[in-house]
């Protein structure tokens, strides 16, 4: 049974945060949850952690197993959500088309999908059911998105960031880390005419294939010295700790602050600051607002893919249900032949050939006659015969 465990929508960032799962233990997780679920998956990005599974106990029981786990306080129970079947299938068709988005339609759900989709195919997480639900729902995002044109109107965490900062005439800037969202800052903010961008990482090596004038790549030792000289900070690191501390900021400097990040990389009393104006990504997706309802309609307008997808995964699974079935028949049928063709080379230097393939063909063809009419009778005889004389009608008459 294919279920999944997520966050409630509406739920605080600082409650989200302590369901987190950091990068370097996912592939352990997925293995850890594999030795008690057939398969596993794991969606773990700075707005969401999922966690699809297949298995067929779906009690309370492998909720807490998940839980101890994943190392997660059970507690904190009350802002987990835990849906089954047809409504996950539903579920990850819509969120691989940016459906359940903070920012509706955002183009990083889909990637962060493939990558969670090859994390726990690495690990053979992934191998029946959820494998191919997963394919279909990849495929689907892509349709989508090409479909509705959403490529006509970008947008991200970063960008939305980005493009607020640059509303308000700032012209220099520091993103501190470099993983998918720094990147992404990154490079929306050098698309703009800026004097000086800031990255910082801890292993300088990291950053390449940058050459602009304008940006400088520094270490966290680093960091505070340079504050004095930015006016936008984008936090975008992994850490599992703040990285940018009330009492490194510079006083009487105003600044805009960003936090991308999930555990925050900016510590709480920084919003308390009258010189500094802080967004975390909760307060980011309510400036984006002004796109919100364009890209409402071009999806509603594409819902009919979802449907399609959902559609085409449940009569994959109907028909792989009865895959065992079919196999069987085959068995059986190569079975008769195989009696037949060895009757068939034992009594050909006895008997006129034609005759005897004659004969052959016709003892086949009235082995499953007559098999037919066998249960055709027994289910008369149980008054459940209507039901079996429309399928051996569509097998013997069509």
């Amino acid at each position: 049974m294919i279920q999944l465990i997520g966050i409630l929508k509406g739920t605080s960032v600082d409650i989200r945060e302590k369901f987190v799962i950091r990068d370097k233990y996912i592939l352990d997780k997925i293995i850890n949850i594999k030795e008690f679920c057939n398969e596993v998956l794991i969606i773990n990005t700075c707005n969401r952690t999922e966690i699809y599974f297949d298995s067929e106990d779906s009690s309370h029981e492998i909720l807490y197993k998940i839980f101890e786990t994943l190392e997660w306080d059970k507690e904190l129970r009350e802002y987990i959500f835990h849906i089954k079947e047809e409504k996950v299938v539903k579920h990850i068709m819509e969120l691989a088309c940016g459906l359940h988005s903070k920012i509706l339609g955002e183009d990083q759900i889909l990637s962060q999908i493939k990558e969670a989709y090859d994390n726990s195919l690495n690990v053979k997480g992934l191998h029946g059911n959820l494998q191919r639900l997963f394919q279909e729902a990849i495929t689907c995002g892509k349709e989508f998105r090409n479909e509705a044109k959403l490529y006509e109107i970008p947008v991200s965490y970063p960008s939305i960031a980005v493009n607020k900062a640059i509303k308000e005439g700032i012209r220099d800037f520091m993103v501190i880390g470099y993983g998918d969202m720094g990147n992404l800052a990154v490079k929306y903010i050098l698309t703009h005419n800026i004097d000086s961008l800031y990255i910082v990482v801890r292993n300088k090596s990291s950053v390449k294939n940058i050459d602009d004038s304008r940006v400088k790549v520094i270490t966290f030792e680093e960091k505070n010295e340079i504050l004095r000289d930015v006016k936008c900070i984008i936090g975008c690191t992994s850490a599992p700790h703040t990285v940018l501390k009330n009492r490194e900021l510079p006083k009487g400097e105003r600044y805009l602050i960003f936090d991308l990040a999930m555990p925050r990389d900016i510590e709480e009393s920084i919003a308390l600051r009258d010189d500094s104006e802080v967004y975390d990504i909760d307060s980011i997706a309510l400036i984006d607002e002004e796109n919100k309802k364009l890209r409402k309609e071009k999806m509603n307008k594409n819902r009919f893919i979802i449907d399609k997808y959902i559609e085409s995964f449940e009569t994959w699974k109907d028909i792989r249900e009865i895959t065992p079935y079919i196999k069987k028949m085959k068995e059986n049928a190569n079975k008769i032949a195989e009696e037949r063709i060895e009757t068939f080379n034992n009594k050909l230097s006895s008997k006129d050939p034609k005759r005897l393939a004659d004969n052959l063909i016709k003892s086949t063809s009235h082995y499953y006659v007559n098999r037919a009419i066998e249960v055709l009778k027994e289910e008369r005889l149980k008054g459940s015969d209507e039901e079996c004389l429309r399928i051996i009608e569509k097998i013997f008459m069509s």
